[in-house]
């Protein structure tokens, strides 16, 4: 008798068309109701409802009522990693949607994994702290931030001594999909994104996943951050 988690259950679950379109449409951290997810995987509300109950129970997928309706969103980050990582190994293997997207610009160049930045410019964040010594490697893809990378992002407005009190890790790396290198993930990946919201560096395109940086708004995350120069 084999132990340890089972593996299959889940890719199973994830999959299906349907239910992989479904939780694709979840990454751009949004809660959405059971008729909305239908027409994202292009299957009758009855379907969608079935392929949901079942993301429920498998843990992949929480839901919350709110009046008469019922609002589906990812269960945590850890889901939201493990589909980035999905999606770098399906455009590795050349499995790409006919449909345009995956190959569009601006998703490549900055969008939303769950709450934090992915992207050309999630992964120069990520080399930035990398590269200035503000953060170290820790075990499982986690870093721990040195004394320098903990004075550059309190200046920035993130409180850390705040974001260490909640279970989930504070730096982790997140494999990019569309860069196929690692982009800044964690509670402090989500921070640094809520401030750049904040001051109005960059605003989320309708219901994509594509964020718009101003051009002010670039400038300053590069500036701020250090990020290496570009070839």
């Amino acid at each position: 008798m084999r132990h340890g988690p089972d593996i299959a259950k889940v890719a199973a679950m994830i999959g299906d068309p349907g239910r992989a379109n479904m939780l694709t449409a979840l990454l751009n951290g949004a809660a959405l109701t059971a008729s909305e997810l239908a027409l994202e995987a292009n299957v009758t509300k009855q379907t969608a409802s079935s392929h949901l109950a079942k993301l429920v129970e498998g843990g992949l997928v929480a839901v919350e009522a709110q009046g008469r309706h019922r609002y589906y969103r990812l269960a945590d980050a850890d889901v939201a990693g493990l589909l980035e990582t999905l999606m770098g190994v399906a455009a590795r293997a050349k499995a790409l949607r006919t449909r345009p997207g995956p190959k569009e610009p601006a998703l490549r160049h900055a969008r939303l994994c769950y709450d934090h930045l992915a992207g050309d410019l999630g992964v120069g964040l990520f080399d930035a702290f990398i590269k200035n010594k503000w953060m170290i490697p820790g075990p499982e893809k986690t870093f721990a931030l040195t004394r320098l990378g903990r004075i550059k992002v309190s200046t920035f407005g993130v409180d850390i001594e705040d974001l260490e009190t909640g279970a989930r890790p504070l730096c982790r790396a997140c494999l990019d999909w569309s860069v196929r290198r690692h982009h800044l993930a964690g509670a402090l990946g989500a921070a640094i994104l809520d401030q750049v919201f904040e001051r109005r560096w960059a605003e989320q395109r309708g219901n994509s996943r594509v964020l718009e940086f101003t051009r002010a708004g670039e400038a300053g995350l590069k500036r701020t951050f250090l990020f290496p120069a570009e070839d």
